[in-house]
């Protein structure tokens, strides 16, 4: 019973990824899991259970992984220069 539902889990997680094009943290908060888990269903398991399946979600992901410096660097700008807006409000 369990593996019946690793797997349909494992492929709902991957239709996720590919019909949004989103990150692994991004469908984890969708589905109120932890990232691991959808990591390590989308790429150990899934490889197994449905390899055509896991070929399309390891393209987005490593498009994802290829960009995320410029989302983490974005989202630094944005933390500083609320703190920077913040400051100039107070003097």
């Amino acid at each position: 019973m369990r593996e019946c539902f690793e797997i349909d889990r494992c492929e709902v997680f991957a239709g996720y990824i590919i019909d949004t094009g989103a990150t692994v943290r991004a469908c984890a908060a969708h589905f109120g899991i932890s990232k691991s888990t959808v990591h390590k269903d989308v790429t150990s398991k899934l490889r197994y259970i449905n390899p055509p399946l896991y070929k399309q979600v390891k393209e987005i992901l490593d498009i994802n992984k290829s960009e995320r410096h410029i989302r983490g660097g974005e989202a630094t700008r944005k933390k500083y220069l609320g703190k920077h807006r913040k400051n100039m409000y107070r003097e």
